[in-house]
């Protein structure tokens, strides 16, 4: 399945290489898979080795049924994912009823690491943000994952609050 044309995002050239970011499309789901599970936590998380894809297709109907959420993906020359984050937004009384924007599984194919790839990806995600009138953008990050949180510093984001999850 390919992506529709109005589905593209932004283009951009790094080095000698073109990257296009668009939505996902159902048939991107187990590259996006793939990229979940290369990730040092998502090794555990998400070891697709029966290649039982359900509980993917059934998030990603859920995320694509629903115009708060935006899964996007990065594909590089022809149409070989290489990138993917997710936005949500979220309406909210604190802050005067601000908006807010999440980012979530933010993930970089090691080959194209150190490239521009996530710079480009994470400054168009703020971007879409602000467009959708969000007056702030949010993600969390494993405390283990050190070299994103650097990452993420370098791009303005500041380790500002703790956060706590429970899982069900």
């Amino acid at each position: 399945m390919t992506a529709r044309s109005d589905s593209i995002f932004a283009s951009t050239v790094l080095g000698t290489v073109a990257f296009r970011l668009r939505r996902a499309v159902a048939g991107d789901v187990p590259e996006i898979v793939q990229l979940l599970a290369a990730d040092q936590l998502g090794a555990t998380r998400d070891n697709v080795a029966d290649r039982d894809l359900t509980p993917y297709l059934r998030a990603f109907d859920a995320i694509t049924a629903d115009p708060a959420h935006l899964l996007v993906v990065a594909v590089a020359g022809g149409e070989q994912v290489v990138g993917t984050l997710q936005l949500s937004v979220l309406p909210g009384l604190a802050r005067r009823g601000a908006f807010r924007a999440q980012i979530e599984a933010v993930r970089v194919h090691e080959a194209h690491r150190a490239c521009g790839v996530g710079t480009w990806m994470l400054g168009w995600a703020v971007e879409w943000a602000r467009r959708q009138g969000c007056g702030l953008v949010q993600l969390t990050s494993d405390k283990r994952r050190t070299d994103a949180h650097r990452f993420y510093e370098r791009h303005g984001f500041v380790n500002s609050h703790d956060g706590f999850k429970r899982f069900l």
